[in-house]
């Protein structure tokens, strides 16, 4: 498994996943939507924190710069 999220793409996914958790939270965004959102921005965060995204890796995306 190689790194295929590069450094501007971590920062902005880690951006996106806390706001997405923050809209749950502070219930800006309720009911089902709200817990997806929640559950889309964990995701995020784990792959910005990780360098790797799966759904990158299967359409042989990379951001990276890395091949």
């Amino acid at each position: 498994m190689s790194l295929n999220v590069g450094s501007v793409d971590r920062v902005l996914r880690l951006v996106i996943g806390v706001l997405f958790i923050l809209a749950k939270i502070a219930n800006w965004v309720g009911g089902g939507w709200g817990w997806a959102l929640a559950i889309i921005g964990v995701v995020l965060i784990i792959t910005a924190l990780v360098g790797y995204c799966p759904l990158y890796g299967v359409c042989g995306i990379s951001t990276s710069g890395r091949k």
